[in-house]
């Protein structure tokens, strides 16, 4: 990557996007404090609804703009919320010396209330949020294929927003994103199946889209319009993160220029507290999306995210349960074998089924055993200079690519992933699972490796102008390994160490029992010889006497035999 390309990615990463101090001209603002609600900021556009001036508002109190059936229904939602949460729907009234129809929206943030005002058409009266958006979630619910349940959730929404584009953009594992479903209008190209680079959403953004599940830009051609004062009490900017209005980054304005995208509105969709992927939306002109319509979007948004989120915990628990009927069978077997740990080298193709892999190898006292699809042994060397690299002494080891452990990725013979866990690191004994490159000819939207147009000094960034398919063929990289993955070879690693123990256990017992038997036998050739000396030194004995103790020295050579069975005829 060259320097001008890395300068301009991590000044688009350090962009502070939640304090851009200004909103967008469709809504105004009123920030103020409680008890008494004076107000502290407002937007510079606040005179054309309010009739008067910013300066003839700060400083003041809400109760003498609005009325207090609208501030007792602020104060209610309050009441119900906490701080730091995404704006709630408050109320809808008249506001102004001309009574304008505005849906008022609020949030409080470190102390801060904040009022998010929108005027609407008058029209007739909107149908409820939750009746429109029980009726969507009946309408894709019933789909078990998760391929034609993302298509009814881009038709749905495209339904209920009429955007001209809507797609359903999943977040792979490197950031990137990829269209997996598309509504549009047939004038539109598709871009079903494009795959878009990680900087195209940088982190930062991604964070906000966990906090704010609705994001809407009605006219990307805006003017942002400045909140006065632009700095709190303290002197420190305003956190805007958690407002609907709050005025977008210039390069993504760009962006969605160069896309010809004049309207836009994303719902996020969260599995386990991720930013899983986006619902996105796109128009051809500007389009006004009803603060009802969008109530209605972020509920169906919300029943997405949690049948995404239950598809893949019962992807987790089907794995877990499978690799725990692993662990019971090889622990099982283990333990009535004669020594567990050699005896793992014949389950590794049970081993196998406790992960998702393609092959496992064991490298244990210098030997390479394997099943399924493993390096050769004559890349073991490569394995341990890789684990060697790359062991922080907390366990377990992985990668996705092969160029990690492998000098040529035609010697890894389409094997890519790797994840090693120890079993004996003193004796370089390691358990190997392997996974085979995921060979993909990947269409991009433009060129992964061109997210910005830069001049010829580096000093200015802006989007690429061009997203046109562009095709690149991927090799030499696995699926990742999961959490989930870690989590089972983990607890797989436990009951193989536990065996382990038990194998030297066993062994120490056997050695012990040897030296036990040495030491017996020594002793009884000992007092057998003392009584042959005895017999011999007798002269004076009668025959019943010495048949006695011939009879007794017969017995002592019967039991030194008996001794010198099991020890295996020890010698001195």
């Amino acid at each position: 990557m060259n320097t001008a390309l890395e300068r301009a990615l991590q000044v688009c990463a350090n962009e502070p996007i939640h304090l851009s101090g200004a909103i967008q001209p469709h809504g105004y603002l009123i920030s103020c404090h409680l008890p008494d609600w004076t107000i502290h900021h407002v937007s510079a556009n606040i005179e054309s609804l309010m009739g008067v001036g910013p300066e003839d508002m700060l400083r003041h109190t809400l109760r003498e703009f609005l009325t207090d059936d609208l501030i007792q229904a602020v104060a209610e939602t309050i009441g119900f919320g906490e701080s730091g949460a995404p704006p709630q729907r408050a109320a809808v009234g008249n506001i102004g010396p001309m009574a304008h129809l505005c849906d008022v929206s609020v949030h409080v943030v470190d102390g801060l209330v904040h009022l998010e005002i929108e005027p609407q058409p008058r029209s007739a009266a909107e149908r409820s949020p939750t009746v429109v958006a029980q009726a969507m979630i009946a309408r894709v619910a019933g789909s078990d294929d998760i391929v034609d349940f993302h298509q009814r959730v881009a038709e749905q929404v495209r339904l209920l927003t009429g955007y001209d584009r809507v797609m359903v953009y999943r977040f792979r594992h490197d950031d990137s994103g990829e269209v997996i479903a598309e509504s549009r209008d047939s004038a539109l190209t598709s871009y079903l199946g494009l795959r878009y680079p990680a900087s195209d959403i940088p982190v930062q953004a991604r964070t906000l889209y966990l906090r704010n599940r609705i994001r809407v830009i009605p006219d990307a051609t805006y003017v942002p319009v400045p909140i006065l004062p632009d700095r709190d009490g303290r002197g420190a900017p305003l956190d805007l993160a958690q407002m609907a209005l709050r005025s977008v980054s210039p390069v993504h304005l760009e962006y969605l220029a160069n896309m010809g995208v004049v309207a836009s509105m994303s719902i996020s969709i969260v599995s386990a507290g991720r930013l899983w992927g986006l619902i996105a939306c796109h128009h051809r002109t500007v389009r006004r999306v009803p603060p009802g319509v969008r109530a209605a979007a972020d509920l169906f948004g919300l029943f997405v995210s949690m049948r995404v989120a239950a598809r893949e915990q019962q992807r987790a628990l089907a794995l877990e349960e499978s690799a725990r009927g692993v662990r019971e069978t090889l622990a099982l077997r283990l333990d009535n074998a004669i020594d567990p740990r050699l005896a793992l080298a014949t389950e590794l193709d049970l081993l196998a089924r406790a992960v998702d892999c393609d092959g496992v190898g064991l490298l244990q006292a210098g030997h390479w055993h394997s099943a399924g699809r493993t390096p050769g042994q004559g890349q073991v060397p490569g394995l341990l200079d890789w684990i060697q690299r790359n062991d922080a002494g907390t366990g377990l080891v992985s990668t996705d690519a092969a160029a990690d452990w492998s000098r040529d990725p035609d010697e890894a013979d389409g094997i890519a992933g790797v994840l090693a866990l120890p079993l004996d690191p003193a004796r370089e004994e390691w358990l190997f699972f392997f996974r085979c490159e995921e060979v993909q000819d990947v269409r991009w939207a433009g060129r992964p490796d061109a997210p910005f147009l830069i001049d010829e000094d580096g000093g200015r960034i802006g989007p690429r102008s061009s997203f046109a398919a562009w095709h690149e063929t991927v090799r030499g990289i696995g699926v990742p390994w999961s959490d989930a993955d870690r989590r089972i070879v983990g607890r797989l690693q436990v009951a193989l160490r536990e065996r382990y123990r038990h194998s030297v256990l066993h062994a120490e017992v056997g050695d012990l029992r040897a030296h036990r038997a040495r030491m017996d036998v020594r002793e009884q050739r000992t007092r057998l010889m003392q009584m042959s000396e005895l017999l011999d030194g007798l002269v004076h004995v009668s025959p019943q006497e010495a048949a006695q103790l011939s009879a007794r020295i017969n017995g002592l050579e019967a039991e030194l035999q008996s001794l010198i069975g099991p020890a295996h005829a020890v010698e001195e």
